[in-house]
C-alpha cells in the first residue's frame, strides 16, 4: 500500500472522528449529551463544543417560546351553563434534562401532558365563574389564576408556562338557539313598550294640540265678535251722523236702494199706480238737495203682487 494512499485513509479516519467530536450550538438551542442514553451534561450556551466520539449523543431542544394549541373543550360553568372554550398554551423549556427525563426527547410528549394540565385547570377554576365574569373585564384575572395553576404543575416537567389564553368560548349549538330565542323575545317586549309608551305620548300631545286648538279659536272668536260689534257701532253712528247733515240726501240715497232691490233681476212683477209715492223721484227731483227742505219719508217697497194662476184649457 502506497504512502499516498495511507495518508488519505487516516485524513478521512481524523474527518470522521473530528466531526463525530465536534459540534455546533445553536443560540436559539439548548443541547443535552447522552451516554448510551444516559443524560451526562446541558450545554446552554452557543457556538463550537465537543463530545466523545462513537459513544455520546446530542440531542437539541428548542429554547423560545413555545406555542399548543389545545382543542374545544365543554366546560360547566359556576351559574350551570355550558360553554365551549378553545385555549392555546405558550411555554418554554427551562430545564432540557428534567424534560428529557419526564416527557423525552421531543416536544410530543409534552402536548399531551399540557392538554391534561390545562383541561382540568380551564374546568377547576371556570367551575367557580359565572358567564358574565368570563364575558367581562375578570377574564383576565380568570386567565392569570388559571395560567398560575398550569405553570405550578408543568414544573416537574422542566418547562415554564409564560401563558395561557382562551382564544374563543362560544355555547353549544342547543343552548345559543335558545338564547337567541330568549333575546328576540326580550327585544320583542322591550319594542312593544316603547311603542306603547309612544302611543301614549303620541295621545298626550294630540290632546294637549286640541285643547290648545279649541281655546285659540274661541278666544279669536270672542276677539272678532268683539271688533265685529264696534265695527258695527261705528257704522251706526257714522250713519247717524251722515244723515243729520243731509237728510234729503239720505232719503233720495234710500230710494235708489230701494228701487235697485225693487227692479234688480228675477221675475218678481209689481202692479203699482203712477201716482204711487214709490215713483215720486221719478216725477220730479225739485226738493233734493235745497236748504230746509223736509223730504218725506221713505217710501216703502210695495208688496210683490201673486203672479196668476194658470188655467188649463
Amino acid at each position: 500500500m502506497s504512502r499516498a494512499l495511507i495518508g488519505a485513509v487516516v485524513l478521512a479516519a481524523a474527518l470522521l472522528v473530528a466531526s463525530s467530536t465536534l459540534f455546533t450550538v445553536h443560540q436559539t438551542q439548548q443541547v443535552l449529551i447522552t451516554q448510551f442514553g444516559e443524560p451526562i451534561r446541558v450545554i446552554r450556551e452557543p457556538g463550537l463544543h465537543y463530545k466523545l466520539p462513537f459513544i455520546q449523543s446530542v440531542i437539541a431542544f428548542d429554547r423560545r417560546l413555545l406555542d399548543y394549541d389545545a382543542p374545544g373543550e365543554e366546560v360547566i360553568l359556576g351559574d350551570q351553563r355550558r360553554l365551549i372554550v378553545d385555549s392555546f398554551t405558550r411555554y418554554r423549556i427551562t430545564n432540557p434534562l428534567e424534560f428529557y427525563q419526564t416527557v423525552g426527547a421531543t416536544e410530543a410528549g409534552i402536548r399531551a401532558r399540557l392538554n391534561s394540565i390545562v383541561q382540568s385547570s380551564l374546568r377547576r377554576v371556570l367551575g367557580n365563574e359565572p358567564l358574565l365574569s368570563v364575558l367581562s373585564t375578570d377574564r383576565t384575572r380568570i386567565m392569570g389564576t388559571i395560567r398560575n395553576q398550569v405553570n405550578e404543575e408543568a414544573r416537574r416537567f422542566g418547562i415554564e408556562v409564560t401563558d395561557v389564553r382562551i382564544r374563543r368560548a362560544d355555547l353549544p349549538e342547543e343552548n345559543t338557539q335558545a338564547i337567541l330565542s330568549r333575546m328576540q323575545s326580550e327585544r320583542e317586549r322591550v319594542a312593544r313598550e316603547a311603542r306603547a309608551e309612544g302611543a301614549e305620548v303620541a295621545v298626550r300631545v294630540r290632546a294637549g294640540a286640541d285643547r290648545e286648538r279649541t281655546v285659540l279659536l274661541a278666544e279669536g272668536q270672542a276677539s272678532a265678535d268683539i271688533l265685529r260689534g264696534q265695527g258695527e257701532q261705528e257704522a251706526i253712528r257714522i250713519f247717524a251722523d251722515a244723515f243729520q247733515r243731509d237728510p234729503a240726501f239720505f232719503q233720495f240715497w234710500r230710494s235708489m236702494q230701494a228701487y235697485r232691490d225693487a227692479f234688480g233681476e228675477g221675475e218678481t212683477r209689481l202692479l203699482l199706480s203712477p201716482d204711487s209715492e214709490f215713483f215720486r223721484y221719478f216725477r220730479g227731483t225739485s226738493q233734493i238737495g235745497q236748504p230746509g227742505a223736509v223730504a218725506p219719508a221713505p217710501p216703502a217697497a210695495p208688496a210683490a203682487a201673486p203672479a196668476p194662476a194658470r188655467t188649463s184649457d
